[in-house]
C-alpha cells in the first residue's frame, strides 16, 4: 500500500490514500511505499526506519505578509494556533478516555467543551426522566396487580352467594353478569 503524507486541503486523488503529516504519530502496517509532500523529517525518518522505501517532495514555501505583521507577530499567531489545537485535542482525548476537564485557553477549545458539557446536562435530565418513568410505570404494575386481585376476591365473594343460593351461572361469567345475578336474587 502506497501512502501519500501531505498537508493539502483539496485536490486529492480517489485512487490514493493520503494522510496529514500533522497528525502523524508512528508509521504505520501493510505499508510499502511514502510519498512525504513538504518538510516532514519525522515522517521520512520514521518509515525509513522501519524499510520502507520513501520519496519526498519538496514545495515552494509562500510567505504570506499582511500590512504590519512582523515575524514576532507571525510567531505569535502559530503560538496562540498550536495552544488552540493542543487545547481541542485535549478535549478530545479526554471525551476518549470518558472524562473531559474545561481547557484553560483557547477560544474553539472552550467552545467545543462548552456544547459537549451541554450534549452531557441534556443526558443527564433525560436519564432522570426515564428513571421517573420507570418508577411511575412499576407504581402503575403494582396498582394494577391489586385492582387484579381485589376483583379476582369480588368475583370468588358473588360466585360463592350463587352457589349459597344454587343460582347456576357460566364458570367464565363476567363480574357485571354475576353482579346482576346477585341483584337478582332477593327477587327470586
Amino acid at each position: 500500500m502506497e501512502l501519500i503524507y501531505s498537508a493539502q486541503k483539496s485536490d486529492f486523488d480517489p485512487q490514493k490514500r493520503y494522510r496529514n503529516p500533522e497528525h502523524f504519530e508512528r508509521p504505520e502496517a501493510g505499508v510499502t511505499s511514502v510519498l512525504v509532500v513538504g518538510d516532514w523529517p519525522n515522517v521520512v525518518d520514521a518509515y525509513e526506519n522501519v524499510g520502507v522505501e520513501v520519496e519526498v517532495k519538496n514545495v515552494a514555501r509562500v510567505l504570506i505578509v499582511g500590512a504590519g505583521d512582523t515575524k514576532a507577530e507571525l510567531e505569535e499567531l502559530i503560538g496562540k494556533l498550536r495552544i488552540e489545537s493542543d487545547m481541542v485535542r485535549a478535549v478530545i482525548d479526554g471525551l476518549d478516555a470518558g472524562e473531559i476537564e474545561k481547557p484553560e485557553a483557547g477560544e474553539l477549545a472552550i467552545r467545543l467543551f462548552q456544547a459537549l458539557d451541554g450534549i452531557r446536562l441534556q443526558m443527564v435530565d433525560l436519564a432522570g426522566q426515564r428513571d421517573d418513568l420507570a418508577m411511575e410505570n412499576e407504581t402503575l404494575r403494582n396498582e394494577l396487580a391489586e385492582l387484579k386481585a381485589a376483583e379476582d376476591v369480588d368475583v370468588e365473594a358473588l360466585k360463592a352467594k350463587l352457589d349459597a343460593a344454587g343460582v347456576n351461572y357460566r364458570a367464565n361469567a363476567s363480574k357485571e353478569s354475576l353482579e346482576k345475578l346477585v341483584a337478582d336474587l332477593p327477587k327470586a
